[in-house]
């Protein structure tokens, strides 16, 4: 049995990169004529208050993290047959497979979709002096564990490279994550929210090539872009070989990486802007103790 809804929409709204100031009129416009206003909370962050959107917006706003969206979409979508709804998506609203998956959920169901999009990562990235034509496929840098160290992205980046291509890597957030320990003793209890750096992932990045020995990677010589905090005040953008930017202080959340394929005459003109200096913030030296116990785990590799 399949049945539309034609007077009521479920609106997929892009946010933008930043704070609240950055939706579109389009989308400002349709949250108001939302009975409900979901906003998903596990792909990216924005650099404001929840409460800051919704004194904007004049709605609550209702938070939805990866178990919902994932789990419990017939919470979304059943109100979208009743009335308008809008899901608020940081970046734009297919910057991850999860909202692709809502969509088509919402179109089985015979819900109608509107999709408002905005600026993300994967086109604000050109900020950084490379021409957006020239990068190849995404990659996403998962946190290592002891356990699991995932690594597709590494042949990922090596076929960009040998094209010439550019890579950006968007780098892991952990936001509502249970504790498995806690959960094998049948507890919920979730782990602090943690956002990888731009040093934590050129740290992984020559782990892997440490242990790959396929020279994808030179820490002297592979020009890496770091980016941090895109359309903020104190956005950053630094670029440099892997080990002159080990050391770089990005600041807060949220960070992204380019590993820079071939540069054009005027790709590398913009990208010496962006060089690394004297004036470039680093981070605090560590105490020897801790900088030698981080050597030992990560068995000397290119720190």
């Amino acid at each position: 049995f399949f049945c539309t809804f034609p007077n009521m929409v479920l609106y997929f709204i892009g946010l933008g990169l930043h704070d609240e100031q950055d939706i579109t009129l389009r989308g400002l416009n349709a949250i108001k004529n939302s009975k409900h206003v979901f906003l998903e909370k596990y792909t990216a962050i924005l650099m404001c208050d929840k409460s800051r959107l919704e004194a904007l917006y004049d709605k609550k706003i209702i938070e939805a993290d990866r178990e919902m969206v994932e789990m419990d979409a017939d919470r979304i979508l059943s109100d979208a047959t009743e009335h308008d709804v809008s899901f608020l998506v940081v970046g734009d609203p297919f910057g991850a497979t999860t909202h692709t998956d809502l969509l088509l959920r919402a179109r089985e169901k015979g819900v109608k979709v509107r999709v408002i999009h905005n600026a993300s990562v994967m086109n604000a990235v050109g900020a950084c002096g490379l021409s957006l034509y020239r990068f190849g496929e995404t990659v996403s840098i998962v946190f290592f564990s002891k356990t699991w160290r995932p690594d597709s992205f590494y042949d990922k980046i090596c076929e960009n490279r040998r094209r010439g291509l550019h890579t950006l890597c968007l780098l892991d957030i952990k936001v509502k994550e249970p504790n498995l320990e806690m959960l094998a003793r049948g507890k919920t209890v979730y782990e602090p929210p943690r956002y990888m750096t731009v040093n934590q992932c050129l740290t992984q990045l020559l782990e892997l090539e440490e242990e790959k020995q396929q020279k994808v990677f030179d820490p002297n010589s592979t020009l890496c872009i770091g980016i941090s905090r895109l359309q903020a005040e104190d956005q950053q953008i630094v670029a440099g070989s892997m080990k002159e930017l080990l050391d770089v202080d990005f600041g807060l959340p949220l960070h992204c990486m380019v590993v820079a394929g071939e540069m054009s005459d005027i790709e590398q003109q913009m990208v010496d802007v962006y060089r690394v200096s004297g004036d470039t913030p680093r981070l605090p030296v560590k105490a020897e103790e801790e900088e030698e116990s981080e050597n030992d785990l990560d068995d000397g590799v290119f720190v």
